[in-house]
């Protein structure tokens, strides 16, 4: 049974025009249980409608082309067809009033060839990963550079997915500018050397995050739209030399537009590429001593704190108005109905099997079962 008093964590709270019935948000998280054709099943549908207690749900990244997605098996939002597969996962999510958005990314050149049909992966520069991709084996090869035309296609890209997100009923959208892909690989300086308008300082480097942004908001209206940063993780062999006054620029930016929410994951060991090589690169919590505290100084707006926060952390951040809410990985797998766990102080299920985490069927993914359910057995 739980002792400790989290009802701080089930206060609702408004982010723009999105009414949360309590602080609990369910993270994105790629669990790849689709075909090749990435369209949203009725198994998606159950997992994510089962999770509509939490006060919103983000999905998985879902690819905004076919040449922009590492993940095969990933719900995308490209096409009708995706479109109208979703539409299923949100009706049923919304029948359970459950509040959920789309989570919109591009790989750029976090990917191998043969994940997108044999073509070249794309990136702001020609600077590869180092190491394999971790599901094809595959190593990384140096990507192509985008001309400009290009980075303007990729933004049309990100509109039409948001049409299509918008189609399908979404609540909200969230662009996913973290974990070292494409508008990730944009904003740090190791893997964007550009010399154009899309590279170089600050500003420029944050370009095409802010066209992306201002299309999205163009679509659902700024309450309704949300961004992932992850400015000092090393996931996908990522680095900043300065990545507080990054965030400083893209968090003051982001804060004139309004917003629903920021998502600010913070650097997480079990991600982070280490190799012999790596002598000049300063530790993420060099970087960003404090995290949370640290990047709330730059941003007025509502923020979600997410990667290996407990339950007890996120009380303190939220209490103390550094954050507005948790977003739950592991946690959220496990506990389909972790906010009415809390509320009847249910025991809480902390332990999930990570074999199933990113393939398989129903096992691992819908039968983590409601407290009630699972005890009515």
């Amino acid at each position: 049974m739980n002792k400790e008093d989290f009802s701080i964590l089930l206060q609702p709270v408004d982010f723009g025009k999105l009414q949360l019935k309590n602080r609990l948000i369910v993270a994105p998280l790629t669990r790849m249980r689709t075909d090749i054709s990435g369209i949203p099943n009725d198994l998606m549908a159950k997992y994510y409608s089962m999770r509509s207690s939490y006060g919103l749900i983000i999905t998985e990244s879902s690819s905004v082309s076919p040449l922009s997605n590492c993940f095969p098996g990933a719900g995308n939002i490209y096409n009708q067809e995706q479109m109208e597969g979703w539409k299923k996962v949100v009706q049923q999510t919304h029948e359970q009033e459950g509040l959920i958005g789309i989570q919109v990314f591009h790989c750029g050149r976090s990917c191998v060839s043969s994940q997108i049909n044999g073509e070249t992966p794309v990136a702001p520069s020609p600077i590869a990963i180092r190491g394999k991709d971790l599901i094809s084996n595959e190593e990384y090869k140096i990507p192509k550079e985008l001309s400009i035309n290009e980075i303007k296609e990729i933004v049309q890209q990100f509109r039409k997915s948001a049409e299509l997100s918008k189609q399908a009923g979404f609540d909200f959208i969230q662009l996913h500018a973290a974990n070292g892909y494409l508008v990730d690989q944009f904003l740090r300086d190791e893997s964007n050397k550009r010399t154009d308008e899309y590279g170089g300082s600050i500003e420029n480097r944050c370009r095409f995050l802010l066209e992306i942004i201002d299309q999205l908001i163009d679509v659902f209206t700024a309450g309704r739209v949300a961004i992932r940063l992850s400015p000092n993780d090393r996931f996908n062999d990522m680095y900043d030399s300065n990545p507080l006054e990054l965030m400083r620029y893209v968090l003051s930016e982001l804060d004139k537009r309004e917003l629903a929410f920021v998502e600010l994951k913070r650097d997480n060991p079990y991600e982070t590429t280490v190799s012999n090589n790596d002598s000049p690169r300063k530790h993420p919590r060099e970087l960003i001593p404090d995290f949370f505290r640290d990047l709330r100084k730059f941003y007025q707006g509502n923020i979600i704190c997410n990667d290996g926060v407990t339950l007890q952390e996120a009380k303190e951040l939220i209490s103390q108005n550094i954050c507005h809410a948790v977003s739950l990985g592991t946690l959220s797998i496990s506990n389909p109905d972790l906010p009415i766990r809390i509320q009847n102080n249910y025991e809480i299920n902390y332990h999930t099997d990570m074999n199933t985490w990113f393939y398989g069927g129903a096992k691992g993914y819908t039968d983590y079962l409601p407290y009630k359910e699972n005890n009515q057995k």
